[in-house]
């Protein structure tokens, strides 16, 4: 699995709305603009324009039934996301790891150069 940082990804699941959005459609299954936009502080058209983003990156797909479109979650997409959200954190960390190395060896360094 593929799980290089994917910054449009990103930029479309670092939205809270979108976020929320996803919770959803995990949720309650299969929803429309109208329904999710009953459920949110915003215009049916803004939910439009969001959706539009997440089915962009690949995070939802629609299927069409009569005038509306059924969107749900691409399990497959998220689970790629998920992937990299670990991958980005187990490097970070690493990184806080050699940090707290680094700072406790200068501690150590100032506390044996005051004894002296």
């Amino acid at each position: 699995m593929n799980t290089a940082v994917d910054d449009e990804l990103w930029s479309a699941i670092g939205d809270p709305i979108r976020r929320t959005m996803i919770d959803l459609l995990l949720a309650d299954g299969p929803g429309t603009a109208t329904s999710l936009s009953r459920q949110l502080p915003v215009t049916r058209q803004a939910v439009s324009k969001h959706l539009a983003v997440l089915d962009r990156v690949g995070l939802i797909h629609a299927e069409p039934a009569g005038r509306e479109r059924h969107y749900q979650v691409d399990e497959a997409q998220l689970a790629r996301a998920v992937a990299q959200l670990s991958a980005v954190g187990s490097t970070w960390d690493a990184r806080l790891r050699r940090i707290k190395r680094i700072a406790e060896t200068i501690e150590r360094h100032r506390t044996n150069n005051k004894g002296g």
